[in-house]
């Protein structure tokens, strides 16, 4: 029996991409110890967990990523992204192992009805998959934990990239007070958005719409 797990990270940031990842293991003994939601991990242990889970080839993973001009396309939406984004990672992840084994997930429920996420990303998938969804599936289960801890180091490597060209943006979340106010320093200094902003986000329009009636006051 084939079993693998999925999480996103970056669903809701005003900045940058966002990932799944799904991980698969044959036994579910073959996980590191110390697995978790991502959530209640320090950095350096997920990147720690991430690259054992990476280095151990009786444990396959796969990486979707899901960039800032998709996410702005007003043709989809966020739950269908989601959707997308998991089952890419699990036909990542699942590769040749999948063929003539049977096949079992659970991945964490990005849709306030688990069930029809569930069978949205099992009929997106390349593989035929028997897919569960819950909520909180990431802190219940190691292997959904384990996907979790993925996804968040992948969205974190993302970010310090980002970091490392335009200067501290934060954790790229609207309620963080460093985003917030890169944001507007960026608008003020260039008169738009930064190129890895999700402009179709209300907080990309609300800065722009301060910026905009700071200029007029000024007349």
């Amino acid at each position: 029996m084939v079993r693998f797990g999925v999480d996103e990270a970056g669903k809701g940031p005003v900045f940058g991409s966002m990932f799944a990842a799904a991980v698969c293991v044959e036994e579910r003994g073959h996980l590191p110890d110390g697995i978790a939601d991502s959530k209640r991990l320090a950095p350096a242990r997920r990147e720690a967990l991430a690259a054992t889970l990476r280095g151990d080839d009786r444990i396959r993973v796969g990486v979707a990523e899901i960039p800032v001009d998709v996410i702005d396309d007003p043709a989809t939406d966020m739950n269908t992204l989601a959707v997308e984004a998991h089952a890419a990672a699990i036909d990542d992840a699942i590769g040749d192992a999948g063929i003539g084994s049977a096949i079992e997930g659970l991945c964490d429920a990005c849709d306030t009805d688990a069930g029809r996420f569930a069978r949205r990303v099992a009929d997106a998938c390349e593989t035929a998959v028997a897919l569960e969804a819950r909520h909180g599936a990431d802190d219940e289960s190691p292997i959904v934990g384990a996907a979790s801890i993925v996804a968040k180091v992948e969205r974190d490597a993302h970010v310090a990239a980002l970091a490392a060209d335009y200067g501290e943006v934060g954790s790229g979340y609207p309620s963080d007070p460093r985003t917030r106010g890169f944001l507007e320093e960026y608008v003020d200094e260039h008169g738009s958005l930064p190129p890895f902003a999700r402009e179709s986000w209300s907080t990309c329009a609300d800065v722009l719409a301060a910026a905009s009636q700071t200029g007029l006051d000024q007349f």
